[in-house]
């Protein structure tokens, strides 16, 4: 059981196939480059790689738009190369996740091409037609700034198809049992390849029921979600599904269905009230975003993050709160994607290293699975002279040399970040494996400090009471052991009294970053000293506390 549920408490690295590594030398990232940087990714101290799409497609909207489920699109390689790489990163003990995009295909995929030249044809009803114009042909657009409808007409069927997305993505009709037997059928072929499991994307849309011209808001059927994972489970031991769902607390529970729908889901609401305490010092909604989604069955856990190849969204936010995170991390136009979020990488957004540590910090300390997207750990910039989210898109940067280190070829598929502070001669991986102080080398001890402490992933926490606003500060119980984190969004420094209460051992506090060791004052209170957006991590009890409760209960290390 332990090891169905890996996921608990891995390190996920998100990764763009195209934007990694060149292997070949055509300027575009493919699995041969993938396999090369394996070593490294090892060395990072990650468990899993969550890959982008990769399947063959039209490439109009960075992959999402599949026109072939069963393939490798031959910009990446072939499926051999997919073969080879995952004996690879199985060999170094690294999972792999892939994106199930299934809420629509490409428009060329021959499903649709059977569908609109054919009335008769088996594909007709796997996708969502009209005959007449819906009169809300123009509601419910995912990219309202650059989709103009949800409906477009199409001329060969003579009828208006549905597309939640670009019109270039018409969506499938989830609704007919054969296109959810297809799905399954796509995940068990992936699945016998060696995947571990699936990103699924878009997850609301996938399950809404299919709309019609007088259906304005079809139901969610979550049950498809419980047959899914019914599958996964038959199919491969420990496989899962993480599932792209931005949707409110008390919407999650559904999604996470008692144990019976996905198994993890990653946490938009903290990951936007996090930021509100990264730009105002102001911790407390950050707490009580972190209350309102304690609530998970044993099986589940939520995926945290802080930056992903889309914007930041901040659309859970009150007014006054993404005003004030607009204004600190997005303050020019062209920073911001329309009224919804911002299209910036971490680093710039902080700015300041202790910053960036912080935020770090936190969220391998928050309750759930850590998510790392690729070059944050060397502190990469975006491009704001690409078009939307294409500015956090850029290729990764491995050294100094042209093209840093990316590729070979004359003409990178993507600019680099090339000026400024960020620019690949001076941020990249080369410089700063060789730098102690780099923000890489720091990120590889916070990865292997956070694997130390088990208990964040598998125990019981609570938020502890600091009387400061701007401290965050978390305790987890585990069979016996506790990890205690504090974190400081001030940038002033900050002194809080921690009462640990009734806690085996809690009347002493060890260090786990800096030599320290605390002892409580005589009314069992710990006194803590903050500097400025500073960070401390303590193990209750002792550094040896938790290996003495292995000797004396028998039971064994188990992590």
């Amino acid at each position: 059981m332990i090891e169905d549920l890996w996921y608990k408490n891995a390190v996920i690295y998100s990764l763009a196939l195209d934007s990694f590594m060149d292997g070949n030398g055509d300027g575009c990232g493919d699995f041969e480059g993938l396999m090369r940087r394996l070593d490294y990714l090892e060395t990072l101290g990650v468990d899993a790689i969550w890959l982008g799409p990769f399947q063959p497609s039209p490439w109009k909207d960075n992959g999402y738009d599949i026109s072939d489920f069963y393939g490798v699109d031959p910009r990446f390689g072939s499926s051999g190369d997919f073969v080879e790489f995952m004996q690879h990163a199985h060999g170094r003990g690294i999972r792999v996740l892939m994106d199930l995009v299934v809420n629509h295909t490409s428009d060329r995929h021959e499903w649709f091409q059977s569908a609109r030249s054919d009335p008769d044809s088996r594909h007709r009803d796997w996708y969502v037609w009209s005959k007449q114009r819906p009169s809300n042909w123009r509601k419910g657009m995912v990219f309202p700034g650059v989709q103009t409808s949800t409906w477009s007409r199409d001329p060969e069927a003579g009828l208006w198809y549905y597309h939640r997305f670009y019109d270039f993505q018409p969506d499938l009709n989830i609704d007919n049992p054969e296109v959810r037997t297809e799905i399954r059928r796509i995940m068990g072929y992936w699945l016998q390849l060696g995947v571990s499991g699936f990103r699924m994307d878009a997850v609301p849309f996938v399950i809404e029921g299919s709309p019609s011209a007088t259906v304005r808001k079809p139901p969610l059927h979550f049950e498809y979600l419980t047959q899914m994972r019914s599958f996964l489970q038959w199919r491969t031991a420990g496989a899962i599904m993480l599932g792209e769902a931005n949707v409110l607390p008390p919407e999650s529970k559904k999604y996470f269905a008692d144990g019976n729908g996905i198994n993890m889901m990653f946490n938009f609401y903290v990951n936007q009230h996090h930021f509100y305490a990264l730009a105002s010092g102001d911790a407390r909604p950050l707490a009580q975003a972190l209350k309102a989604t304690r609530s998970l069955p044993p099986s589940a856990q939520w995926a945290h993050f802080l930056r992903n190849h889309d914007e930041l969204d901040l659309g859970r936010l009150t007014k006054a709160q993404k005003a004030e995170v607009m204004e600190r991390f997005g303050p020019e136009p062209t920073m911001q994607l329309y009224d919804r979020g911002i299209r910036r990488r971490l680093a710039p957004m902080l700015g300041e290293r202790s910053q960036i540590e912080l935020a770090y910090s936190t969220l391998f300390a928050f309750p759930g699975t850590p998510v790392i997207r690729y070059g944050d750990e060397i502190g990469m910039g975006e491009n704001l002279a690409l078009k939307e989210r294409e500015a956090v898109r850029t290729p990764m940067q491995w050294s100094h040399e042209e093209h840093a280190g990316f590729t070979t070829a004359e003409k990178p598929h993507k600019p680099l970040v090339t000026d400024g502070p960020y620019g690949y001669q001076h941020v990249n991986v080369e410089a700063q494996r060789r730098d102690p102080h780099s923000l890489l080398n720091w990120t590889v001890k916070m990865i292997r400090l956070r694997k130390e402490c088990p208990e964040i992933g598998w125990g019981s926490w609570r938020v502890l009471a600091t009387r400061q606003p701007s401290v965050l500060a978390l305790i987890y119980e585990w069979r016996g052991n506790a990890v205690v984190t504090v974190h400081n969004f001030a940038g002033v420094p900050k002194d809080v009294r921690l009462d640990l209460g009734d806690v085996e051992g809690g009347e002493r506090l060890s260090n786990l970053i800096d030599v320290e060791e605390k002892t409580a004052d005589k009314a069992g209170v710990h006194r803590v000293a903050l500097e400025a957006y500073g960070y401390k991590w303590y193990r209750v009890g002792g550094l040896g506390y938790a290996l003495k409760w292995e000797r004396d209960s028998g039971a064994g290390v188990r992590w």
